[in-house]
């Protein structure tokens, strides 16, 4: 019998179990007299990792992704480890890849073998379209605090921190089509939980300007910045009359930029270029780039300040919406 069992006998949380070992009192007295009725029947005595766990002694938290190689996941994975480290606590990383049964598999290798005191998820692609893809992340957060970053999921003990993506692109496309550019091409390469998002609120502006949305224009397509650009000159041949560019991520808004280039398109006098995540590469085109800054630093480091409340036996809430800002430069004249 040890501190995970009693937190499955008695339907609550690790950090539950934890607070009542430990004296803590946010914990209701019909809670902990159930945890205690359990840790008495089967003779349960605490040990170190127990008691830590309600003393922040452990200090080890697991940080998951798919792809550490990709700008977005990267510099999130160091913002997270910076402000972890800040707090005392070590950080231990998985790259899981995009597969269910393989994230399922680093999920609750991380917690089994490790013993870590929280689990942090970074990217939206952790959240399943089919919710029932999802229970595996609700069974573990029965025993350890989970943090999702850019995605939100319901669940006991599983905590969202995320950018308003449908709204962030919902306000530039419906700012493009006030403008007098309402041909506007929408751009993405992820059917994750945030890359939906930005889908919808792409629909959601021209409904709202009581315009048709071209299924046509909405782009689906996976490749690196050249294979964009060579994507948008066949576009382009087949007579698509695109005169602004939307896009989920910098990189494919590049590889827009290279396509302007190679046709001779002027920037933005006759094509309008915005991108998502305001990342470093925005600055290093030229002309820079427009940007939407999903606030990825701000979202990290309340993902952290949350998890310490978390640990602190505090009240948090379950999801936490920061909204985006355009930068502008100069690929838009708005």
């Amino acid at each position: 019998m040890n501190i995970y069992d009693i937190s499955n006998k008695a339907g609550v949380s690790i950090a539950t179990v934890s607070r009542v070992i430990n004296g803590n009192t946010n914990v209701s007295p019909k809670t902990r007299e159930k945890v205690m009725a359990i840790i008495d029947e089967y003779g349960y005595t605490p040990n170190a990792f127990a008691r830590g766990l309600g003393l922040n002694s452990m200090n080890t938290v697991g940080i998951l992704c798919a792809d550490s190689s990709d700008p977005y996941l990267a510099r999130a994975i160091y913002l997270l480890e910076r402000d972890l480290r800040g707090n005392g606590y070590d950080s231990i990383l998985c790259c899981t890849g995009y597969h269910v049964k393989t994230k399922q598999k680093y999920l609750n290798l991380v917690l089994s073998t490790k013993r870590v005191d929280a689990v942090i998820l970074v990217g939206s692609n952790f959240v399943e379209v089919q919710d029932e893809k999802n229970q595996y992340i609700r069974d573990v957060a029965k025993n350890v605090p989970i943090m999702i970053i850019n995605g939100a999921m319901d669940g006991e003990n599983i905590y969202s921190v995320l950018c308003d993506d449908f709204r962030a692109v919902y306000d530039v496309t419906k700012a493009l089509i006030r403008c007098g550019q309402s041909n506007i091409l929408y751009l993405y390469n992820s059917l994750s939980y945030s890359g939906l998002k930005k889908v919808a609120g792409y629909r959601a502006a021209f409904e709202d300007e009581h315009l048709m949305v071209k299924e046509d224009y909405i782009q689906y397509f996976e490749g690196n910045i050249i294979e964009v650009k060579n994507h948008l000159l066949k576009l382009s041949n087949k007579g698509f009359d695109f005169n602004a560019i939307i896009t989920s991520d910098d990189n494919l808004a590049i590889g827009a930029l290279k396509y302007a280039k190679e046709k001779g398109i002027k920037i933005p006098t006759e094509l309008s270029i915005i991108g998502y995540n305001n990342s470093m590469i925005t600055e290093c085109c030229e002309p820079e780039l427009t940007s939407i800054d999903n606030k990825l630093e701000t979202v990290c480091k309340n993902c952290v300040s949350s998890l310490m409340s978390v640990f602190a036996g505090d009240d948090v809430p379950l999801k936490t919406v920061f909204s985006a800002d355009l930068v502008k430069r100069g690929t838009t004249f708005l």
